[in-house]
């Protein structure tokens, strides 16, 4: 049996969803990735794969797009699951923050740290994320 699958999300299109109960701390996937040099990263700006790529390098200048199911996980400012770079060996693995049910979406936040809740570069559809949104902007109405 696998531990997770992509389904439909709904308002979001596909996303990672829980296949069994996973704890906090629990690790849900190790994906590698491929590394693209930052001559490249203007090119793929360009290209459907935009949306799916993470910053790269100790200097974010590079781009790294993640196999297995690591670039399908969507967005939450209140996610489940958070992923950690893993630069010398070219890894991104993908960790519960706190417990998470069978068949529940793995969500993590885009902006790397789970609490930052700096506006990303697309509507947020999520309900949850736009109270938690809402809440952050009550307290720095600069955003």
């Amino acid at each position: 049996m696998s531990l997770i699958s992509v389904k439909d999300a709904p308002g979001k299109g596909k996303g990672v969803f829980a296949q069994k109960h996973f704890e906090k701390d629990e690790i849900i996937e190790t994906c590698p990735v491929i590394v693209l040099p930052p001559e490249e990263v203007d090119i793929l700006e360009h290209t459907k794969l935009f949306n799916y790529y993470f910053a790269w390098g100790s200097d974010s200048r590079e781009a790294a797009v993640a196999l297995g199911y690591g670039s399908l996980y969507n967005h939450s400012y209140t996610p489940n699951a958070k992923y950690e770079k893993d630069l010398k060996n070219g890894l991104l693995k993908y960790v519960c923050i706190r417990d998470i049910q069978q068949n529940e979406e793995i969500t993590i936040n885009y902006n790397c740290d789970p609490e930052d809740k700096t506006p990303v570069w697309f509507d947020v559809e999520d309900r949850n994320d736009l109270l938690a949104l809402d809440s952050v902007k009550q307290l720095s109405p600069s955003l």
